[in-house]
């Protein structure tokens, strides 16, 4: 872990704590049972404070999907307790989970997940349009313009690039101002150009919005634009790096399977 530089008596008093964004408390998921089960979280607790950019990496089966899927309400965990901001997921019914995800949860997927019948702009709006809220036009226009999507709006994901498919799907994440965007491998089927792309405007989202931003990635130059990168391996986690750049990153990977348990031990996934 990053250690803080040691404080001097005559210093200020340190600041009050960040409002948290989203937090897991002894988080544990199990799948199947006995001899067959398959432990993916072993107690993972961790906070994601308000405006920040984190990343989330690890080894292929440590748990960082599992987490982030526990985290924004698409898994249940089997023990433990979420929270998005005040509110703690454990015992939310199927409807009232529903209502967060669509009204405080934004997602950026691999995939980019964009209905092909709407055009760019319908797109956008649709999460707005599902939850029968009207859509901040002022708001729109500045994400939009940030993103460089006007020119766009009218085109359907077919007649997009594939950066610019995943732009359009930042924009949706982005237009209803949720308290948290997730982004599960969200540069993972992009070219390297679009890929950086896609990446300043996450960094923008927390620099100019003021958004809390979380990504699963295992590319260490996308962590690199992160404020802080969290390291799981064997469904806990072992490491993290604050101000990171991609060297930096890369040599904490390198050393990550030295804490993953041999071949036919539990993992996570």
């Amino acid at each position: 872990m990053d250690t803080m530089p040691p404080r001097h008596a005559a210093s200020a008093e340190p600041a009050p704590p960040a409002a948290v964004a989203a937090s897991a408390r002894e988080v544990a998921k199990v799948y199947g049972s006995g001899d067959t089960a398959v432990h993916a979280l072993r107690g993972v607790s961790i906070d994601f404070p308000t405006g920040e950019f984190t990343a989330i990496m690890g080894p292929s089966g440590s748990g960082k999907s599992t987490l982030m899927h526990c985290l924004a309400g698409l898994d249940t965990p089997t023990s433990g307790t979420v929270r998005i901001g005040d509110i703690d997921l454990t015992d939310l019914g199927d409807k009232a989970m529903t209502e967060l995800r669509r009204d405080r949860i934004g997602f950026v997927f691999q995939s980019f997940n964009l209905v092909p019948t709407l055009t760019a702009r319908e797109n956008i709006t649709l999460p707005c349009d599902i939850a029968g809220r009207d859509v901040d036009t002022a708001w729109m226009d500045a994400v939009v313009t940030r993103l460089g999507l006007t020119d766009r709006l009218d085109h359907r994901p077919s007649e997009l690039s594939g950066g610019q498919q995943q732009r359009v799907a930042c924009a949706r994440a982005l237009v209803g101002r949720p308290a948290i965007i997730f982004g599960d491998e969200p540069t993972g089927n992009l070219d390297s150009r679009s890929s950086g792309e896609v990446l300043s405007i996450l960094r923008a989202a927390t620099d100019e919005f003021s958004q809390t931003v979380v990504i699963v990635t295992h590319d260490p130059r996308a962590a690199s634009y992160a404020d802080r990168v969290v390291f799981l391996a064997d469904g806990r986690i072992v490491n993290e790096l604050r101000h990171p750049d991609a060297d930096g990153v890369f040599e904490v990977m390198r050393h990550l399977d030295d804490a993953v348990g041999p071949a036919g031990t539990d993992e996570g996934r």
